[in-house]
């Protein structure tokens, strides 16, 4: 199993580069960037090409904050500074960050994924694509539309063919991921969900799956700790602090795909609690409310044989990297014991 480590969107990307460097001398396999409203993540991206030799780099962009074209050159940049080390990460994020912060309507999710997945692969393979109103699409069988000049990449790529993960939650996203992405990224991923709940957008998504393509890989992100004691409980605290944010805060209380995702997982209760602290204001209030039994199924913290068991859970499930989330205290410890745990499985 790969190990990767998600930065945290509110640090300084100086403490995180210190973070990446220090994380890949421990055999780290990759480091994700997020995009909130914080720092943008290609910044960051490109400065940690320029200093690091070996780890993957990857970020989440949300598809409706840049044009399809944009997104394409980003990521084509990234993996030429980095020789081939770009993971290109997208999703669709939220009606919070998309109307609240980029003021774009959050209209047509999946059409607009499906759309950047598209042209990303067409800009890497340098074929053409035709500004069609103010977005750059796949230029359609037989022609273009009249919209505009049709273009290619005119620099050429590091490589034509560079991995998609898209991040999704919604059985719509996890169909489309199981349709057309390289791996799939479920935030709060559990094995019981992975082959319960979201097996059947898997399943149709994997039926309409291009054959000439390899099988969906799977991402599982989680605060982590290997131990007991002081550090462990430290764990268990940061891990609630994340499951409130995304339950609670990551949303409205109409849409949270990450609430929905945790209830089908059964915590509907909890998380409506949860989200109604977080709206009204109460944060701590809402950290209180994540429960024992949540943190147990959403974070992995534990000696070392149970968590080497809940690894192993995790990959018999399908999971082929874990990546540990920021709020885990010590990260570069932790990937030095998760390091040793998988060589040891």
């Amino acid at each position: 199993m790969r190990i990767g480590i998600v930065l945290d969107h509110m640090a300084h990307p100086g403490a995180s580069l210190d973070l990446v460097r220090a994380a890949e001398r421990e055999g780290c396999d990759e480091a994700w960037v997020p995009e909130t409203w914080g720092f943008d993540a290609p910044s960051l991206m490109g400065a940690m090409a320029a200093c690091t030799d070996r780890i993957r780099i990857g970020a989440v962009l949300p598809v409706y904050s840049r044009s399809p074209g944009l997104i394409a050159q980003t990521f084509a940049g990234v993996d030429s500074l980095s020789a081939g080390r770009a993971i290109a990460g997208l999703g669709t994020s939220g009606p919070q960050v998309v109307e609240g912060w980029h003021g774009v309507p959050f209209a047509r999710p999946l059409g607009e994924l499906r759309e950047v997945i598209s042209a990303c692969r067409m800009a890497w393979r340098r074929e053409v694509l035709e500004v069609d109103g103010p977005r750059p699409v796949p230029l359609p069988p037989g022609g273009g539309t009249g919209m505009g000049t049709p273009l290619r990449m005119i620099t050429r790529p590091e490589r034509d063919e560079i991995p998609v993960v898209v991040a999704a939650l919604a059985p719509g996203g996890v169909r489309l991921a199981a349709e057309l992405a390289d791996a799939w990224w479920p935030l709060f991923a559990s094995p019981g969900a992975i082959t319960g709940h979201w097996s059947a957008p898997l399943a149709a998504g994997t039926a309409a799956r291009d054959p000439g393509r390899a099988p969906l890989k799977v991402m599982a992100s989680a605060v982590c700790w290997v131990g007991d004691g002081a550090g462990a409980e430290a764990a268990r605290a940061a891990a609630r602090r994340e499951i409130a944010f995304y339950v609670g805060s990551m949303g409205s209380r109409d849409r949270n795909y990450y609430r929905d995702a945790v209830s089908a997982m059964g915590f509907a209760d909890e998380a409506a609690a949860i989200a109604d602290a977080a709206l009204a204001g109460r944060r701590r209030d809402a950290e209180a409310l994540v429960t024992d039994a949540m943190v147990d199924a959403l974070a992995i913290i534990g000696d070392g044989p149970a968590v080497a068991d809940r690894l192993a859970a995790l990959a018999d499930a399908g999971v082929t990297t874990l990546a540990l989330t920021a709020g885990t205290p010590d990260p570069v410890r932790v990937v030095e014991s998760l390091r040793q745990l998988t060589i040891a499985g």
